[in-house]
């Protein structure tokens, strides 16, 4: 996977005019899918100028690289360039209405308390709002909140875990321990994690965990310093990994430019396999606010042709995840973009422990 890049364009380069035609053109590339040419422009733009004054900005813009002229048409459609500067700099932006946050909160606040659940009830929301594919992340799970643990001994020095989230998640798994331990001692050491941890973030648990492993294991008693080791276990496994919930796929057959049997074929083997695209979404984790990826600006092949628009969610103010919607590059930015921003804020609002 190459790194991405965006592809900034110097606005000041680029006068009133210019700007207020481009503008013109991807709306109406965007709405229509043709190419647009001058007279189009002439009537849409509201200026009273000349074709030949209106053919000299689209070459201006051409000679920029933010249009091209398809070799099939006297119009012209934007580049990635062109995109770029559109989203950064001219898009006028359209929030949904306040109905419409209200049914998306009724939607995600409706599920079931398991965030699993609420996490694909999100993905369903992003494609049904778009039309296009709809994927989150599920919450990295040193995240979630502490509610209870259990330990079962097993042969061979073996503990089964059953570790309870604050949203009702369960997590099973078999640890190896270095003696054999009863069910009593066993129990013990629940008890005391349940006693002293409950409420905690698993993250914030871990650090706990292992400060007081460092500090005060020679003082400790045997039952505590052995709770504390099974819980580092438990933990550093179920923190592992990502996974994404992804909806709306089929929805990308629909765009004419995405039709191609190998783009389609690329698109949908990266969507099977998760790893790379998991790591763009790891990527867009580190950063703040909404990120939009814009044809080969992910760096990702597959998504050459699409654009990637994403926004992290947080629960108690800490990063838990991503989500984002996958479409070609001729989206209607103003609503997707808004519509991202809103679901990661409904997400993180929903998964919120009460």
């Amino acid at each position: 996977m190459a790194e991405n890049s965006r592809r900034t364009v110097d606005v000041e380069k680029v006068s009133e005019r210019a700007q207020h035609f481009l503008k013109v053109l991807i709306e109406r590339y965007i709405r229509d899918g043709e190419p647009v040419g001058s007279r189009t422009l002439a009537r849409e733009s509201g200026l009273d100028l000349s074709p030949a004054t209106i053919r000299n900005v689209m070459s201006d813009l051409e000679e920029m690289g933010l249009v091209i002229s398809p070799h099939t048409s006297a119009g012209r459609i934007p580049t990635v360039s062109g995109y770029r500067l559109f989203v950064d700099t001219l898009v006028t932006l359209k929030p949904p209405g306040s109905d419409e946050v209200t049914q998306l909160m009724r939607e995600l606040q409706g599920e079931s308390r398991a965030n699993n659940k609420i996490v694909e009830s999100a993905s369903r929301i992003l494609s049904g709002l778009t039309h296009m594919a709809g994927v989150v992340m599920i919450p990295r799970r040193e995240q979630v909140i502490f509610r209870h643990i259990e330990f079962l001994p097993l042969s061979d020095n073996r503990v089964l875990t059953i570790l309870v989230t604050s949203v009702g998640d369960v997590h099973n798994r078999i640890i190896k321990t270095r003696k054999p331990f009863t069910q009593s001692q066993l129990q013990q050491a629940a008890n005391l994690l349940n006693q002293h941890y409950v409420g905690r973030g698993l993250k914030e648990m871990r650090s706990i965990l292992v400060a007081e492993m460092e500090e005060t294991r020679d003082s400790m008693n045997q039952a505590m310093a052995r709770a504390l080791e099974m819980a580092e276990q438990v933990i550093e496994s179920t923190g592992e990994g990502g996974d994404y919930v992804m909806t709306g796929q089929t929805n990308l057959m629909d765009f004419n430019e995405l039709a191609q049997m190998d783009l389609l074929r690329s698109l949908f083997n990266s969507f099977s396999q998760k790893r790379e695209l998991l790591h763009l979404l790891d990527e867009s984790m580190r950063a703040e606010g909404v990120q939009i990826f814009i044809g080969e600006e992910s760096g990702y092949q597959p998504l050459d042709h699409c654009s990637l628009i994403t926004s992290p969610y947080h629960i108690d103010n800490e990063v838990a995840g991503v989500l984002g919607v996958i479409g070609p590059t001729r989206m209607a930015y103003d609503r997707v973009i808004p519509i991202v921003d809103v679901t990661a804020k409904l997400l993180g609002a929903a998964l919120k422990p009460r």
